[in-house]
This record gives C-alpha cells, sequence and structure tokens, in this order.
C-alpha cells in the first residue's frame, strides 16, 4: 500500500471515527432531552390552562361590573389563548394518564368557554342575573380545571419520577461511557498516527544509515529489516539493488584488472623469447639443406620440426588455431622429443578426425605435453607413454591428455586447478601449464573446464573440456575478454 493511500484510507477512518462517536453521544443525550420535553410541555399546558382560565374568569368579571368595555380585547385574546391550550391538550397522549382522564380535562376546559360565552353574551343582552349565574357555572368549572390540572401533574411527576431516575443511571452510564470512549479514541488515534509515523519515518531513517556507510565505501551493508510496499519499500529495493550492481561492478572490474595484469606477462615473456624471425628461420632452414646435402636426413627433419614448432610458437597469440593445428603440432614436438628420448617413450593418438575443426586458443596443447614429458617421464628410464586422445561428448569435444609418469601430489593437483601463482621452470614456449588454464578459462568464459586426475607414482590425467560455440559467435578473442 502507498503511502498516499495509506494517509488517504487511515486519516479519515480516524476522522469518521471521531464523528461516529460524537453523533452517538449526541443522539442519546437527544433522546433523553426529546423524552424530558414531551413531559415538561403537558405539565406546562397543564399550568397554562389552569392559570388561563383563572385569567379569563377575572377579566370577565370585571366586564360585568365595568360596562364601558374597556377589558374586551384583552378578554379575547386570552379566550383565544385557552383555545389554543385546549387545541394542544386534544391532540396529546400520556403513557401516565388514561384516554378518558385527558378527555374529561379537555371537557372541563370545552365546559368553561361555553360558560364565558353564554356570560358574555347575557351580558351583552343586559340581563345581569342571567350573566352573573353563567359566571357562577364558569367560577366553579375554573375550581375543577384548578383542581385536576394539579391531579395531572401529580400524575405525571409520579409516573416519570422511576423514568426520571433511569434518565438520571443513563446520563451516569453515558458519561462514563464517553470518558472510555474519549481514553480508548485516544489512545487508538496515539497507535495509528505512531504506526504511519513509524511505517514512514523506520524505512527512511534505515535508508539514510545505508546510505552514509556507502559514502564511507563500505558497499557490504545489511539488507533493510523491515520491508513494505509503498514507495519507500520500491526505494529501499533500488537501493539494495543498487547496491549489488555496484560490488558485482567492482568485481567485474577487479576481474578485468587482473586479466590485464595477465596479458602484460604473456607480452613480456613473449618478448623475453622472442628472437629475430626472419634470422632464425632462414638458419634452420641452411642447416636443414646442408644436413640434407650431407646425407643426415633424420637431421634435416628434426630441423625442419625444429622450425615449424618454433614458427608456431612465434606467432599471434592473439589468433584462434584448429585443433588439427593443435595436433600437428604437437607432433612435431614429440619428434624433437623422440629424437632426445628414442625408444624409451612411446607416443599414442587416437583422435575424432569430425573434431579437428574445432577452434581453441593457440598453444593449448603443446605446452601440457611438454609438461608431461618435463615432470612426468623425463626420469623415466623406459617404458614411457603419453596417450592423446580425442573425441566427442554432448557438451562438446573432449580431449585427454594421459602419461604413466611419477604423477603429483593432491597439494599439487589443486594448486594447479585453482590457477595459483608458484615457481615453475620456464619452458620452450615460455607458457606454463597454469597460463594455459587461464587462457582456456578466458577464451570460453566458464568454469571447470579442466580437470586432472593424478597421483604419486599413478601417472597424471588431465582431460579439458572444449564447449560447443554456436556458429554466430567470433572466432578470434577480443583482447577485452582475453584479460
Amino acid at each position: 500500500m502507498t503511502i498516499r493511500k495509506k494517509l488517504l484510507l487511515f486519516i479519515p477512518l480516524l476522522v469518521l471515527l471521531v464523528n461516529s462517536v460524537t453523533f452517538f453521544l449526541f443522539e442519546s443525550g437527544k433522546t433523553v432531552q426529546q423524552s424530558y420535553d414531551i413531559m415538561m410541555e403537558r405539565i406546562l399546558l397543564y399550568k397554562q390552562s389552569s392559570q388561563s382560565a383563572d385569567l379569563t374568569l377575572r377579566l370577565l368579571y370585571r366586564e360585568m361590573i365595568h360596562t364601558e368595555g374597556s377589558n374586551v380585547k384583552e378578554l379575547e385574546q386570552e379566550q383565544n389563548n385557552l383555545e389554543n391550550i385546549r387545541s394542544a391538550l386534544s391532540g396529546m397522549t400520556s403513557p401516565s394518564l388514561s384516554p378518558s382522564a385527558m378527555t374529561s380535562y379537555v371537557h372541563m376546559l370545552e365546559t368553561f368557554m361555553e360558560q364565558m360565552e353564554a356570560s358574555i353574551v347575557a351580558s351583552e343582552a343586559q340581563t345581569p342575573r342571567i350573566a352573573f349565574a353563567h359566571y357562577e357555572d364558569a367560577e366553579q368549572t375554573t375550581g375543577f380545571i384548578r383542581a385536576e390540572a394539579q391531579i395531572l401533574v401529580d400524575a405525571e411527576i409520579n409516573f416519570y419520577q422511576p423514568i426520571y431516575r433511569e434518565i438520571q443511571q443513563e446520563n451516569i452510564r453515558m458519561n462514563v461511557l464517553s470518558s472510555a470512549i474519549f481514553v480508548i479514541n485516544t489512545l487508538l488515534s496515539i497507535v495509528l498516527a505512531y504506526w504511519i509515523s513509524r511505517s514512514i519515518t523506520m524505512p527512511v531513517s534505515q535508508l539514510v544509515g545505508m546510505a552514509r556507510r556507502i559514502s564511507k565505501g563500505d558497499l557490504h551493508v545489511q539488507p533493510l529489516t523491515i520491508r513494505s510496499h509503498d514507495e519507500l519499500g520500491i526505494l529501499s529495493g533500488a537501493f539494495e539493488q543498487m547496491t549489488n550492481d555496484l560490488l558485482v561492478f567492482i568485481e567485474k572490474d577487479k576481474a578485468n584488472i587482473e586479466q590485464e595484469k595477465f596479458l602484460k606477462e604473456l607480452e613480456l615473456q613473449a618478448l623475453q623469447n622472442q628472437m629475430n624471425p626472419h634470422f632464425l628461420f632462414n638458419t634452420l632452414n641452411v642447416l636443414s639443406r646442408l644436413a640434407l646435402l650431407e646425407g643426415a636426413e633424420k637431421t634435416s627433419d628434426l630441423i625442419v620440426s625444429m622450425s615449424n614448432l618454433l614458427r608456431y610458437n612465434l606467432r599471434n597469440l592473439d589468433q584462434p588455431v584448429t585443433l588439427q593445428d593443435e595436433v600437428s603440432i604437437v607432433q612435431e614436438y614429440f619428434t624433437i622429443q623422440q629424437a632426445r628420448f628414442r625408444d624409451r617413450i612411446s607416443f599414442e593418438l587416437e583422435i575424432d578426425e569430425s573434431t579437428l575443426d574445432v577452434v581453441i586458443p593457440a598453444l593449448t596443447l603443446q605446452p601440457i605435453v611438454e609438461n608431461s614429458f618435463m615432470h612426468g617421464i623425463q626420469g623415466m628410464e623406459q617404458g614411457a607413454l603419453i596417450r592423446l586422445k580425442i573425441g566427442k561428448v554432448p557438451e562438446g569435444v573432449i580431449v585427454i591428455l594421459s602419461d604413466n609418469g611419477i604423477g603429483m601430489s593432491e597439494i599439487t593437483r589443486q594448486s594447479l586447478l585453482r590457477m595459483e601463482a608458484g615457481q615453475q621452470k620456464e619452458h620452450s614456449t615460455g607458457l606454463g601449464t597454469r597460463n594455459v588454464f587461464k587462457r582456456l578459462k578466458l577464451f570460453y568464459g566458464q568454469e571447470d573446464l579442466v580437470n586432472i586426475e593424478s597421483a604419486p607414482d599413478e601417472g597424471t590425467t588431465i582431460k579439458i573440456l572444449i564447449p560447443i560455440r554456436k556458429e554466430e559467435e567470433p572466432l578470434h578473442v577480443p583482447d577485452i575478454d582475453r584479460r
């Protein structure tokens, strides 16, 4: 949920909760007030009707004594007031009274008004005796009205007295409930405000802490402990991704620096082993022809093999070659070594011809064969054997080079597989086995292409997996990939 949705949802919800509590309290008080108002309205009408009857009777008496008509308007006004009270009472019902009691009281008021009217008419007709007779009747009815009004008021009060106590108790409960609701609402508001603020400020504080550590160079920061699905969650995820990308970039940069250093070392080794190729090849050709003229054909062949080996070793190492080229140069190298060791060594080839067009880095097989000669079988007086087998596997092409020499210890085997730097003798090519393994890794961009099986006095077997390259991949390795 986004921060905007949180604010738009929870703040109106909090306001709605407060308004609901206020409305509930208002309605409860309003119900009590309405009940009280209705009761008081009936009691006031009883009192007003009694007072209005007394006042009307007094005004009628004055009018009968003083015939100049000075009280006529006031008398008419009070008669209208009494009529309005009677109309209001006739439309009311009271739970404290029977319908007949309310009707009887209304009829008393009607009788009083009729007696008043009859007295006024008789007075206007100049029949004072009849007028006073009606006046006396009205005066007697007024006493009944006064007494009945008091009875009705007492009945209302007696009926509503327990209700009034209940209302008081209800008011006390409402006050307690209002206080409890106010406290709960306040606590809920505080908790809600704290939760909303914490969901915003906590991730921000953690992001600030991460930013400070990164600004000091510490990229190995711990991920955020609080995960949210709002904008801050997205920001923190992007922040962590940025940190991880920086770590990956730094690791790649370190690898590039190491590869560049490795390439410089190769270039230095190549420079250290270089001679003037034209002078060297011309000299070897002269020696080969001279040996041939003198009838030393084996010497001539050996010089040609040496010339081919040197020519191949001095070529540009950035250009890949086919497996056929590598096998040919291995055979030339073995020819030279066999001239040296004669029958003490033998060389066996088992090659699938369909694999010879596979592209590999230059000087891959010959340094490994040379390592087998120098460290594996050089000290053997007889029965030394080097076997080169090339075939197909589902993953690509497998090259297996084995010898029956002295083997190597587990520490040496692991050191070669990890391509750790160490002291090793210079070979005629200037390239060690570790360098060959590194070049294979850089050329194919894969790990675990080389496996070594060896033990002391049990010979050595080196297996090299050549992965299948896609047709669209280039047949040369750019410098950036070889470093």
